[in-house]
């Protein structure tokens, strides 16, 4: 389990193809991987992985096909940023929301600038819009952020400087795909209302 509070953003080193999906490489400032053991959990983008091994200032992930079916790590390149956090311990302080770590589907996204205020507006599944609510959590590329709009097809963040610059969101343009994780306390929720209604 995750918070959505990015503690640092890292760079791919490498990005190569296996049999069964994609071999990742990291590179993170040393301080990142202390204590780090080999099958821990780490928030990349957003999408919970299992560390396979790290040294000073790189870790190094296998991701499956289905996760990149899923998420936007099937577009990551050399160079290419990402937003990382290192699994919750208990005791630890939550500064943003529960987040799992399991993507519920990624968007295209754009940034929109107007009188000093930066909005991140993102498409959504209906499926996923549905269970999207105004000043509810979301997590986008694991970052947990406030929802302040909802239209038909999408829903909008406002990003604060602090934001933009402890995340790789300051990157977005009109082709990024973001991904998203829905409050899952909303889902579940929402889940059970609805299981209840049909017994009735």
């Amino acid at each position: 389990m995750f918070t959505g509070i990015i503690q640092e953003v890292g760079e791919i080193r490498s990005a190569e193809e296996t049999q069964t999906g994609l071999s990742i490489e990291v590179s993170v400032k040393e301080s990142f991987t202390a204590n780090l053991l080999d099958g821990a959990s780490v928030s990349v983008n957003g999408v919970c992985l299992t560390a396979v091994g790290s040294n000073k200032n790189i870790m190094f992930f296998d991701v499956i096909k289905e996760t990149l079916r899923v998420t936007n790590l099937d577009e990551i390149k050399p160079g290419a940023k990402v937003n990382l956090e290192r699994s919750l311990k208990y005791g630890d302080e939550i500064g943003g929301h529960i987040v799992s770590g399991h993507v519920s589907c990624k968007g295209k996204s754009e940034i929109l600038q107007n009188d000093g205020e930066v909005e991140l507006r993102i498409e959504c599944p209906p499926k996923w819009l549905d269970y999207i609510y105004l000043k509810g959590f979301v997590a986008i590329n694991g970052a947990s952020l406030t929802v302040a709009k909802k239209e038909k097809n999408s829903f909008s963040v406002f990003l604060i400087p602090e934001t933009l610059g402890a995340t790789n969101l300051s990157e977005v343009n009109e082709n990024s795909m973001l991904n998203i994780e829905i409050d899952q306390s909303v889902y579940s929720t929402d889940k059970a209302s609805k299981t209840e209604l049909a017994q009735c």
